[in-house]
């Protein structure tokens, strides 16, 4: 079992990766509606960090990448989204 904390720390770091990737936060931006400039307002709403973890867990080769990049399993990154959203199945198949 995932702890909130490391959930949320799993996702931060997605985050961090996306602010780093110019490509990444423009597909973000685009797919999320959410401008470049507005994240730091976006992050403080409690589904924000989901949010950056479906990004991820749409696209396996973005989702493999930060995985091997960050030393992740990419299965923990499904797991902090769910410990995230327990009630929100949508990111299940």
């Amino acid at each position: 079992m995932m702890t909130v904390q490391t959930a949320q720390a799993i996702a931060i770091s997605g985050l961090q990766r996306l602010a780093d990737d110019d490509e990444l936060m423009m597909r973000f931006s685009a797919l999320s509606g959410i401008l470049p400039n507005d994240i730091r307002q976006a992050a403080s709403q409690p589904d924000f960090l989901v949010g950056v973890l479906d990004f991820y867990l749409a696209y396996e080769p973005d989702l493999l990448a930060w995985a091997e990049a960050d030393d992740l399993r990419p299965e923990n990154i499904q797991i902090a989204r769910h410990t995230l959203a327990p009630n929100d199945r949508s990111g299940f198949e």
